[in-house]
C-alpha cells in the first residue's frame, strides 16, 4: 500500500515522499481513507505510530482540493480558519503545526501553531491575516476568542489531539467552551491512546456515528526495548545515574523524574560531575524548554532531565536510552515513558533505577504489562537491606499511586496498592516509515494551577 493508493493527492504525497516516507503505517492506512470520506473518526493511538500524518496528511488533501481551496493562488492570501486542532502541551502543538508545514510545502494552504509562555501580539498579527489550519493548546485559545482575536466561524474540521491527556490536564471546561463557538456542521476527529469513560462520554457528545480505529496492542510494551531494573539506595541514584552514563559512554538519555525540584537538583548535580544536562518542566520559559529540546535532539546535550508533561513534544528516532529516575507513579505511565525508545525500528534500552520506596509502583507495572523485569544490582551500588520504605512526594495535586479517584494536593501521600485504572495502550515502534509519529506521551497529572496566561 503506498500513499498516493490512500486516496492523496500528487502535492501531498510528493511532499512525504520528499520527507522520506513511502509506505504508511497502520494507523494511517486506516485513518487517511476515514477522513477523507468526510465522517466524524474515534481513533486509539498512541504517538510514535504515525497518528500525525494519519489526520494531518487527509486534513491538508481535502482542504486544498475542494473549491476554497482549489480556489488559492498563494500562501499569502487571505483566510479564514477552516481547520481546527487542538493539543494538551505547547511542545506538541508546535509539532503537530511543523508537520502541516512539511506535509502542505506544496499546497496553498498555510498554518500556525498558538500556545501559552510566548507573547501573544505576535499571533493576534498571524491570526489577523488569515489561517486555513490553526494548531492550539485550549488554554492560550480561549484567550484569542476573549480578546476576539480568532474567528472560529468558518470551523469545517476540528481534531482534538491526545484528548484523554487533555481531559486529565483539566482541559475538560476550556474544550466546551471553544466547542460552544465552532459551526454545529463540522467534521469532528478524536485520537486518544485511551479510552476512558471520561473520554467515552466526550466521544458521545462530540461524534456523530464515527467511524473506529484501534491499533496497537493494550498493556504490552515495545517488544525491541531492552529493560532493566537497578535496584539502589534512594540517596545513591544520582551516583549510579553519573556512573551508568560514564561507564556506558551515553551519549543521549532522556531522564524522567516525578518532581520539578528534583529534575532541577539533579540537572546541577550532572553537570558538577561533567555531564552536560539541561532541565525541561512546567516552570521553565517556553524559550528555555525550546533550547534544551533542540540541543538534545540534535546531539549537542548529553543529558535531558524532564518531568513527564514537558517531555510531549521530544519526538527522536534513534533515541538509545531512557532513565527511570524515579518510577512514575501511575503504571500505565511506564509504558509510555519507555516507548520514547525503541522507535522506527530502532533497539532502544529503558533503565529505572528503584529503591525500597518503590516496590509497590514496580509491582503494580509487572502487572500491567506481564512480565517481571530483570534486576541487575550494580558493584558499589548494592542496597541496604535492612532499608524500609518511606512515603513519596508525589507532584503537587498529583493522584496517589492507589488508583485514580483521589487527588493529594501536594501533600506526601503513602505508597499503596494499585486502585482501578483505564487500560492504556503501548507505543508502538512505526516500523520503517513513520511520518507525524508525534511526540511521545506523558503520564496524567492533575488540573494544573493556573496563573497568568493559560496555554501550557
Amino acid at each position: 500500500m503506498s500513499f498516493s493508493q490512500l486516496g492523496l493527492s500528487d502535492a501531498i504525497v510528493r511532499a512525504v515522499t520528499e520527507h522520506g516516507y513511502t509506505v504508511p503505517t497502520p494507523i494511517q492506512t486506516q485513518a487517511i481513507p476515514a477522513v477523507l470520506a468526510g465522517g466524524d473518526l474515534l481513533a486509539g493511538a498512541q504517538t510514535g505510530t504515525g497518528k500525525t500524518a494519519g489526520f494531518t496528511l487527509p486534513i491538508l488533501n481535502r482542504l486544498s482540493t475542494d473549491k476554497i481551496g482549489a480556489a488559492l493562488t498563494s500562501k499569502t492570501s487571505t483566510r479564514a480558519v477552516r481547520a481546527l486542532i487542538l493539543t494538551p502541551t505547547r511542545e506538541l502543538a508546535a509539532q503537530v503545526e511543523e508537520s502541516v508545514r512539511t506535509y502542505g510545502k506544496y499546497t496553498h494552504l498555510n498554518s500556525t501553531v498558538i500556545f501559552g509562555g510566548v507573547g501573544i501580539n505576535p499571533q493576534i498579527k498571524q491570526l489577523k491575516h488569515g489561517v486555513d489550519i490553526l494548531v492550539a493548546t485550549p488554554g492560550r485559545l480561549l484567550d484569542h476568542m476573549e480578546q476576539r482575536t480568532v474567528d472560529l466561524s468558518k470551523v469545517e474540521i476540528l481534531i482534538l489531539d491526545e484528548a484523554d491527556r487533555m481531559l486529565d490536564m483539566g482541559f475538560i471546561r476550556d474544550i466546551k467552551k471553544v466547542l460552544a463557538v465552532l459551526p454545529p456542521k463540522r467534521q469532528n476527529l478524536l485520537f486518544s491512546a485511551t479510552f476512558s469513560e471520561e473520554i467515552k462520554a466526550l466521544a458521545d457528545g462530540l461524534l456523530n456515528k464515527p467511524a473506529m480505529i484501534e491499533v496497537a496492542r493494550r498493556n504490552s510494551t515495545v517488544e525491541v526495548i531492552q529493560q532493566k531494573i537497578h535496584p539502589v539506595d534512594r540517596d545513591k541514584k544520582h551516583q549510579m545515574l553519573a556512573h551508568l552514563i560514564k561507564t556506558n559512554n551515553w551519549t543521549q538519555v532522556l531522564v524522567f523524574m516525578r518532581t520539578k525540584h528534583g529534575a532541577n537538583k539533579l540537572v546541577e548535580q550532572l553537570n558538577g560531575d561533567g555531564i552536560g544536562a539541561m532541565a525541561i518542566h512546567g516552570n521553565k520559559s517556553q524559550s528555555a524548554r525550546t533550547k534544551a529540546l533542540s540541543e538534545f535532539k540534535d546531539g549537542a546535550l548529553q543529558v535531558l532531565v524532564a518531568t513527564d508533561i514537558a517531555a510531549r513534544g521530544i519526538d527522536i528516532d534513534q533515541l538509545p536510552h531512557v532513565v527511570n529516575y524515579d518510577l512514575p507513579n501511575i503504571p500505565e505511565d511506564y509504558v509510555h515513558r519507555i516507548g520514547r525508545t525503541g522507535r522506527a525500528g530502532a533497539t532502544g534500552e529503558a533503565v529505572s533505577l528503584v529503591c525500597v520506596d518503590e516496590h509497590e509502583m514496580l509491582k503494580d507495572i509487572e502487572k500491567l504489562i506481564k512480565q517481571t523485569l530483570p534486576r541487575e544490582v550494580i558493584a558499589g551500588f548494592e542496597p541496604d537491606p535492612t532499608a524500609r520504605a518511606q512515603a513519596i512526594q508525589l507532584r503537587s495535586g498529583a493522584p496517589g499511586h492507589g488508583g485514580r479517584g483521589g487527588r493529594s494536593g501536594g501533600q506526601v501521600v503513602k505508597v499503596g496498592g494499585g486502585g482501578g485504572r483505564s487500560t492504556a495502550k503501548p507505543r508502538s515502534a512505526g516500523g520503517p516509515a513513520a511520518p507525524g509519529g508525534g511526540g511521545g506521551r506523558g503520564p496524567r497529572p492533575a488540573a494544573p494551577h493556573r496563573s497568568g496566561g493559560r496555554g501550557r
